[in-house]
């Protein structure tokens, strides 16, 4: 007579509790620093001039901004180099870019990982952003370089900079959540992606400042949140009043931070079926 023997069944989910959850992202910290170093390593290891690749697109993009509203175009330049005020504006929005690029398809790039083994996926698309920060402070480099090479000083703002600096994380991060889930699910996002990253470059305040909008206009312009939060580093760099449109960047604000807390319940919902649909 023989017995059946059931095998025990694997099965990978997220911490039963919120508190369980969040205690386990700093359980598996090891983890987010495993994978924010393997994606610096791999991205420039094979390159012929390494990192500077995160120095030489920002330039470019500048250089051409620069060139179009500035020369031909001649947009005003708030009173400071035009290179200056472009490039003010292309920190965050490359941090932005490369965050939304890398996060929704993290988990995609990770997926022998995600399918085999628990461990809060948070972990994953978070390691990504921090890759993009990494990248972020390197071409802050070249706005210091630009200060230097045209005497420009900036004002008592420029401590307010990890403030909006902070926006801007929370403003990658939201979105990176949201298409990272839903490139999970839904494939074509992939394509997606890079039409949303090439056309917010042209409708957000990046090669021109955001005071050329005519007044009636900025509040609903300020639906992107990026306006904000580019009008904020330009605030605290450049120290132009007329950068910083209150109550526009009040609602980029609450864009920013309802993009960020719906990312993060959106994701938390999809996580739990991650690892069968990847």
């Amino acid at each position: 007579m023989t017995k059946n023997i059931s095998q025990p069944e694997l099965v990978i989910e997220a911490g039963k509790t919120e508190k369980q959850y969040w205690q386990d992202i700093w359980k598996y910290r090891e983890l987010f620093y495993f994978l924010a170093w393997r994606d610096i390593l791999v991205r420039y290891k094979q390159t012929s001039i390494g990192i500077a690749w995160a120095l030489i697109r920002p330039v470019l993009t500048m250089l051409v901004f620069t060139i179009v509203f500035g020369r031909l175009a001649k947009l005003p330049s708030e009173g400071v180099p035009y290179p200056i005020l472009v490039f003010a504006a292309m920190l965050p929005w490359q941090f932005f870019a490369n965050s939304l690029s890398e996060c929704s398809n993290s988990l995609i790039t990770n997926a022998n990982l995600v399918s085999k083994v628990y461990f809060p996926r948070l972990v994953v698309p978070t390691s990504a952003v921090v890759v993009s920060f990494v990248d972020f402070m390197i071409s802050g480099m070249i706005l210091l370089a630009l200060m230097i090479w045209y005497n420009f000083v900036p004002g008592w703002r420029i401590f307010t900079l990890p403030l909006f600096i902070s926006i801007a994380f929370a403003a990658s991060m939201g979105a990176g959540l949201w298409f990272a889930s839903l490139n999970v699910q839904y494939r074509d996002f992939r394509y997606i992606v890079p039409f949303i990253v090439q056309f917010g470059l042209y409708i957000s305040p990046v090669g021109f400042s955001s005071s050329v909008v005519p007044e009636q206009w900025r509040l609903i312009y300020s639906l992107n949140p990026m306006v904000g939060v580019i009008d904020g580093f330009r605030w605290a760099i450049l120290g132009s009043e007329s950068n910083l449109y209150l109550p526009g960047f009040i609602l980029s604000l609450v864009i920013v931070f309802s993009l960020l807390f719906s990312g993060i319940w959106f994701f938390r919902k999809m996580e739990r079926n991650f690892a069968d649909v990847i």
